[in-house]
């Protein structure tokens, strides 16, 4: 045989080689599972999680495939998760307890973000404190876990914000437009707009924080947003509750370690001016804490939210331990 010859066949074998390898490398990323989420395209921190997650490549390094499913508003976002067009959602705890005991099959599985975000503005400087909203006006969205978490923290401090406190009913962009029209006292907001106020109005004053409120009456953390999801995925995979928390953490330190990075992400994705992700890191009022929900100090932590929803009267009892993933 020639050397040509030669030189031909081992060409040949070694295109052979490679597109074995070729096809069992497509065969290895076919074999990851999918992680289906609800993202939301409003501009909220909410989605910047599965943002980085895929930028970064966090779901390919914990072994799974994210397919992120955005979704225009709150309610189609919760619907997609209940029914089933999506595997995990991030949200309120207590959303999820109301949830669970209408009999979506679900379970939280961790933390996520802390209550920090969750503020009220005031412009008056003579409304220092929450108790100076007694006989005042505060806008607020009543459907949301954070008016929830204001109730409670109300209750705790002897006002009933259906008599005390007179609430307009508005979403946090509008609560803030609200405000500076003045035609109410104090306007309740989240992150990113939270830090979008403090840069255009900085007289505005901060009168409560929901982390420290929450701390003041339950003396633990308690949670903006937690993960949670659907039983039939973690029946297809097991260890997705465990691959999603992985994800979450490398989130979580990219956002706190690189935080330069995760703004201009932000800016990319959320169309959020430059600036306000640092702001809202920086100012600690975005906090993202990972951590299992089956640690038991973590699992108190969030039944005790429900405890208290239950309490103040937006639930009549409370969910049965299975809403919290045990591995």
């Amino acid at each position: 045989m020639s050397n040509l010859s030669r030189r031909g066949l081992a060409a040949f074998a070694a295109a052979l080689i490679l597109a074995a390898a070729g096809v069992f490398s497509a065969a290895q990323a076919q074999q990851k599972p999918v992680i289906k989420v609800s993202s939301l395209t409003l501009p909220v921190f909410n989605p910047l999680v599965w943002n980085i997650m895929k930028a970064r490549g966090f779901d390919a390094k914990n072994g799974f495939e994210l397919d992120i499913h955005p979704y225009p508003s709150i309610s189609a976002f919760y619907a997609a998760f209940a029914t089933g067009e999506t595997d995990v959602l991030i949200g309120g705890p207590t959303i999820f307890q109301k949830l669970y005991q209408e009999g979506v099959p679900l379970r939280i599985i961790g933390t996520g973000f802390t209550l920090a975000d969750l503020v009220i503005f005031a412009k008056d400087p003579a409304i220092k404190t929450f108790a100076d909203l007694k006989g005042k006006q505060l806008a607020a969205d009543m459907g949301g876990s954070q008016f929830q978490v204001v109730k409670i923290y109300a209750a705790a401090k002897g006002l009933d914000l259906t008599k005390d406190i007179t609430i307009v009913n508005a979403n946090f962009a509008v609560a803030r437009a609200q405000l500076e029209a003045s035609r109410v006292d104090a306007a309740l907001v989240i992150e990113p707009l939270a830090s979008i106020i403090a840069k255009q109005n900085p007289d505005w004053k901060v009168i409560f924080n929901g982390a420290e409120g929450w701390r003041e009456i339950a003396g633990v953390d308690g949670w903006e947003i937690v993960p949670a999801m659907r039983t039939d995925a973690i029946a297809k995979n097991p260890n997705g509750p465990k691959m999603l928390l992985a994800a979450l953490q490398d989130v979580a330190d990219f956002m706190r370690n690189e935080t330069a990075a995760a703004d201009k992400i932000a800016n990319e994705t959320l169309k959020l001016p430059p600036g306000i992700l640092t702001a809202a890191v920086e100012s600690k009022r975005l906090s993202m804490i990972v951590k299992p929900a089956w640690d038991p100090a973590t699992k108190k932590s969030i039944t005790d939210m429900m405890e208290r929803a239950v309490k103040a009267g937006f639930y009549e009892k409370m969910p049965d331990d299975k809403i919290i993933y045990a591995p």
